[in-house]
């Protein structure tokens, strides 16, 4: 099986993605911040607890909200396939738990609670 946006198949998405630049959910801690670049929007996401992010910017502030509560189902290469331990990955879109998909993470940078004013 091959994906066309890609030219990968199912093998090579999963070599592909031991290799990725990313930040899974396990690494961060409550009140530590991910800020994310995808290639049309800045998205800042806050771990509240286990499974419950504070996300704001791109898509949600778009909409008229500055902030919400969300849980992250995981990053995709744009399909089907996705890797629900991760909160951003270079290359992946990142899926929240309503759906909202974004665009591709250029780039993403973690602060962690304890650099935060």
């Amino acid at each position: 099986m091959t994906d066309s946006r890609f030219g990968l198949s199912l093998r090579g998405l999963v070599e592909q993605s031991t290799t990725l630049r990313q930040i899974r959910k396990i690494d961060l801690q409550p009140g530590d911040r991910v800020y994310i670049r995808t290639q049309n929007s800045l998205y800042v996401v806050e771990l509240v607890c286990e499974g419950r992010y504070r996300v704001s910017g791109g898509w949600f502030d778009r909409q008229g909200t500055r902030s919400v509560n969300v849980g992250i189902n995981g990053c995709t290469w744009g399909g089907s396939a996705i890797k629900i331990d991760v909160v951003a990955a270079c290359g992946l879109c990142l899926e929240f738990g309503n759906r909202i998909r974004t665009s591709a993470i250029r780039r993403f940078v973690v602060i962690p609670r304890c650099f935060q004013n």
